[in-house]
């Protein structure tokens, strides 16, 4: 069959089907790259949630060693703070978040993402955070 394709076709160019193949190949690998692209800024979003709040718990762990005490707020781990004489801090540089999160924390150290505790949910509060 081949054989009569090339004969009929001789020196003129592409045929229909060809082509036709060589389009569907290419609307396949588009696809392949778009859903790829999209999964990993998905999980770069995800990962900067986890980032933020792993920062976050290392903070309130440091200012509570420093200080004795956890951190009235988040605002008060991006401040120095005079204690037994010495300044010490900040503990961050900024707080954390973006538009699609934000992370907090309570008296008594907990981290929270969106209002979720991010040691104690059921499942990564980051992932929905995120989406």
């Amino acid at each position: 069959m081949l054989e009569r394709l090339r004969e009929k076709r001789g020196d003129e160019g592409f045929t229909l089907i060809e082509l036709l193949i060589v389009i569907v190949i290419l609307a396949i690998l588009a696809t392949v790259v778009v859903f790829a692209v999209g999964n990993s800024t998905k999980n770069a979003a995800v990962s900067s949630c986890n980032a933020d709040a792993k920062s976050v718990e290392t903070a309130v762990e440091a200012y509570r060693a420093e200080t004795g005490t956890f951190p009235a707020s988040l605002a008060a781990l991006t401040s120095s703070t005079v204690t037994q004489g010495s300044t010490v801090g900040p503990w961050l540089r900024s707080t954390p978040g973006t538009n699609n999160y934000t992370v907090s924390i309570d008296t008594s150290g907990n981290v929270f993402v969106n209002g979720t505790n991010y040691d104690t949910a059921a499942s990564n509060p980051c992932q929905s955070a995120s989406g």
